[in-house]
């Protein structure tokens, strides 16, 4: 489920959180943390770190158990708990240069073995469909929306400059052919009190193009304490994480049936190499005419 959004301050962490929170009760739930370390708030929000993805050298064979001990743990109302794979490095250190293909995460999960991969992306949705369409390239989002059984989050503030932005975004990913049936979108509020008309009314107009459109609450709680602690939530706002995720499995379950096959797995390294040497022995033997 990579969680996209047209401009910053869409929500799109808090969908993510809510999201996995809901999720951890379906079964085994992380979240991958794509964004820049000082411009990401999951390390301020996990109470129970890892030890982060400096511990997982790209160059180098994985196991499942050091994927699961790079991941920090949150813990879930219902008793159980979910992951976040994010860089718990000091602000002092240098950057960690974290990879930008969609395939690299998936391939990272893989070897994690979760039920359900959240990807809180950070890239503007419809600026990336526009730059690919005239690049005449793949971009970002294509990339994330294709990847084995995604079911793509789209979010937006419930104001009219964020219902603006989204409109501008589906647009964009209609005309690159993306897939808008599969799409949930996020609708979340930024204060108290009613959605203005103009986002009932664009919440109207998506409705038969998209899979879902689910409205998130406003939580002081999150706003002043993200998703440190979920048991402390209001309720309202852990029932739009249900319904979230129940538009996620029931768009995934359209799409592919129910029960889901297994996921793909990726190739690793050493077998595609292995590959690659086997094919160039073979072309070097001379076949007799």
């Amino acid at each position: 489920m990579p969680v996209l959004s047209t401009v910053g301050g869409s929500g799109r962490s808090t969908v993510a959180g809510l999201l996995a929170c809901a999720l951890s009760a379906m079964g085994s739930t992380v979240v991958l943390d794509t964004g820049p370390r000082l411009s990401s708030p999951w390390p301020a929000w996990s109470s129970e770190p890892g030890t982060g993805l400096l511990s997982l050298p790209p160059d180098r064979p994985l196991t499942r158990g050091q994927v699961h001990a790079a991941a920090s743990r949150f813990p879930a109302p219902d008793g159980g708990s979910w992951q976040v794979l994010t860089d718990h490095q000091e602000w002092s250190h240098p950057p960690l240069p974290l990879p930008s293909d969609p395939a690299a995460w998936y391939q990272l999960s893989a070897i994690g073995g979760w039920q359900a991969v959240i990807a809180d992306t950070v890239h503007p949705v419809a600026h990336d469909v526009l730059t690919a369409r005239w690049a005449d390239s793949t971009g970002l989002t294509a990339r994330w929306c294709h990847l084995p059984f995604s079911v793509p989050v789209l979010c937006a503030a419930s104001t009219g400059s964020g219902v603006l932005a989204l409109q501008t975004a589906v647009k964009a990913a209609s005309a690159e052919g993306l897939p808008l049936h599969r799409m949930v979108v996020a609708l979340a509020a930024v204060g108290e009190g009613r959605s203005p008309a103009s986002v009932k009314a664009a919440a109207t107009m998506l409705e038969p193009r998209v899979r879902a459109v689910v409205q998130v609450p406003y939580d002081p709680r999150i706003r002043a304490h993200g998703i440190r602690d979920t048991s402390r939530l209001k309720s309202r706002s852990l029932e739009a994480g249900r319904q979230l995720a129940r538009a996620v499995v029931s768009s995934a379950e359209a799409a592919w049936g129910d029960p889901l096959p297994a996921a793909a797995v990726p190739r690793t390294r050493a077998a595609a190499q292995a590959r690659v040497h086997d094919t160039a022995r073979i072309a070097s033997k001379k076949v007799p005419a």
